[in-house]
């Protein structure tokens, strides 16, 4: 039986096709891709979520050695609801010189073309792997390649460098700022509002801690340190989600806060967390304790996103500017999977086709200029690594 092939365009559409927002199970692409690469020979290894409705990806092609090339990528996309989508935005559309649908940028049309191009990878007569690994959850927080990662670290031979192609218009990044999300919930003490100087309310302190970010927020778009290969070249520090109180004649008892703060590489995030903290317990915390000794801030991380460093002497880097003519590497503002992959020992670069300007955006879109930029990269790349080392 022959093994089913596509052009990389259909791949698109295919992987388009299944509905992978982050809150769903990715469990049909995946499979769909165990059994494409199945079909051509090659083996996968997949690791799951604690529920087993996600998993990741992980399979080689060509010799088992260590070293190689990992192409990775994450299957689960952002949301659509509330977005006014001309078309249906899992149904792949081609609008004159572009391909319209959710994940055509951000960052299916990547994985597309390396799977679509398998078959050229096999007949290439690689001399060392070229591996793929397709990681879950990314959006939220990159909670599936870790796992990925570990097991590669523990059963597998560590590959020498890995290519995360998230959209940079085919441009060489070798540097991104982190993410540290956090969750702070504010417990006072609640009463009647006609007598808010016997309680302590969760909501104005939460206010006050926010004034205290704010603040932060302010000092270094002012004051830096600054990058300028990042848009913005400093460190962002963001409000994104605030839940409290019960009606407007009780003393709020609880809030809760979500926010994060992005340092640049050379921003310590410790240092960061260290001025919270310090504001935290040297003034917030007193004042509300000397009403309600009962009373508490408590934070929890929800994601801690390691940057992605600029490396001397990468192999990864090194390899997009041989294949690309690259003079130069830009940074990204964005996060990637590619600190964790630098962080387990393989040196990594973002690079890939699409713009970052249409990630999350209704009517996503990729250029089909950059989806053959691609494929040519790819062909570029399955010679290069069928070379002798």
């Amino acid at each position: 039986m022959t093994a089913r092939r596509y052009a990389p365009m259909e791949m698109i559409e295919t992987l388009v096709g299944f509905p992978t927002v982050s809150s769903d199970s990715n469990l049909d692409l995946i499979e769909f891709v165990r059994g494409y690469l199945a079909g051509h020979g090659i083996g996968s290894r997949l690791t799951y979520d604690a529920e087993k409705r996600k998993a990741n990806l992980f399979a080689t092609i060509g010799p088992d050695l260590a070293g190689g090339v990992v192409l990775s990528g994450h299957t689960d996309v952002v949301p659509v609801a509330g977005q006014p989508w001309e078309s249906d935005p899992f149904t792949l559309v081609r609008r004159g010189s572009r391909l319209y649908g959710r994940g055509t940028s951000d960052m299916k049309s990547f994985l597309a073309v390396a799977l679509a191009l398998v078959p050229e990878f096999q007949a290439a007569g690689l001399k060392r792997p070229i591996h793929l690994a397709l990681s879950y959850d990314e959006e939220v927080g990159c909670f599936g390649v870790p796992s990925l990662l570990r097991d590669i670290a523990a059963n597998l031979p560590l590959p020498a460098m890995a290519i995360i192609g998230e959209p940079t218009s085919m441009r060489l990044a070798n540097r991104h700022k982190g993410d540290q999300v956090f969750r702070t919930v504010f417990t006072g003490r609640d009463g009647h509002s006609s007598a808010t100087h016997r309680g302590v309310n969760a909501i104005f302190a939460a206010a006050r801690f926010l004034g205290h970010l704010s603040d932060l927020a302010d000092e270094f778009r002012e004051a830096g340190p600054f990058d300028d290969s990042f848009d913005p070249p400093y460190t962002t520090v963001n409000a994104g989600q605030i839940d409290g109180g019960t009606a407007f004649n009780i003393i709020a008892r609880h809030c809760a806060l979500i926010w994060e703060f992005r340092p640049v590489p050379s921003v310590a995030p410790e240092t960061v967390t260290a001025r919270v903290q310090a504001f935290v317990e040297g003034e917030l915390l007193p004042a509300m304790r000397a009403t309600a000794p009962e009373a508490s801030i408590e934070t929890t991380v929800l994601c801690n996103l390691p940057p992605l460093m600029p490396q001397a002497e990468s192999p990864a880097e090194a390899l997009i500017r041989a294949l690309t003519g690259a003079n130069e590497a830009i940074g990204v503002a964005f996060g990637t999977e590619a600190g964790h992959f630098q962080q387990t020992g393989i040196p990594a670069v973002v690079f890939g086709p699409g713009s970052i300007e249409q990630a999350h955006q209704p009517n996503e879109f990729i250029e089909i200029a950059q989806v053959e930029a691609c494929v040519d990269f790819m062909q570029k790349l399955a010679g290069w690594i069928s070379r002798p080392a």
